[in-house]
């Protein structure tokens, strides 16, 4: 709730979503709870790709144990709120306070005084809404090159038997685990997307996929 009550609301289907508290707490505050489809990440394709990079900058900077990510989440979203986006072009953190953010470089710059303008507050609303405008054309620009490359690359699996695949966790994991486990051997083809499969090192590991 750190800048206002939201109206909506979509999360996977995770317990911490799912649980009665949270089922409360949305209709006390008024929240509408959408949920993601199972197994289906594209339905809030935003959210995932922000996690996936977020993620990999926790794991980053995380000892090897993974047990100090909770310390690194100020850093790591100070990075991201800092930097340029290629999505909107802009700056997050200049989008919500319509400034640039003091980064620690720019303490080693000598202190500017600003004398008062009676203008600030117009200058400061019209310069916020130049950058929404723009990040929003940004935005709609992008999203046609994401669609354009995704089916331009978009195929049908041909896989056959003997070839080796690894498939993706779908159960509840660590989020710094590995998203695939296997390889595994393709040893039987039952249509052109579902197959059976066994582990490359334990033989009595079968499934079907």
């Amino acid at each position: 709730l750190k800048y206002g009550t939201p109206k909506c609301i979509l999360t996977d289907n995770g317990t911490h979503f799912t649980a009665a508290m949270m089922t409360e707490l949305f209709k006390k505050i008024g929240i509408t709870h959408l949920y993601s489809t199972p197994y289906h990440p594209m339905t809030n394709g935003q959210i995932e790709r922000f996690n996936a990079t977020m993620d990999a900058k926790i794991a980053t900077l995380s000892n090897d144990k993974r047990t100090d990510w909770d310390e690194q989440l100020p850093f790591v979203t100070f990075n991201y709120n800092t930097s340029i986006h290629t999505t909107t072009g802009q700056i997050p953190f200049e989008l919500i306070y319509g400034r640039s953010p003091i980064l620690p470089i720019d303490q080693q710059q000598p202190l500017v005084t600003l004398s008062q303008d009676p203008e600030h507050k117009a200058k400061l609303n019209q310069y916020v809404s130049t950058l929404t405008e723009q990040a929003k054309t940004k935005i709609l620009k992008q999203q046609g090159h994401y669609k354009e490359r995704y089916d331009r690359h978009r195929t049908n699996p041909n896989h056959k038997i003997g070839d080796l695949v690894l498939i993706k966790i779908l159960t509840m994991r660590n989020k710094f685990d590995s998203r695939y486990e296997g390889p595994f051997r393709i040893i039987q083809k039952i249509s052109t997307k579902t197959f059976i499969v066994q582990h490359v090192k334990i033989s009595t590991l079968i499934r079907q996929v």
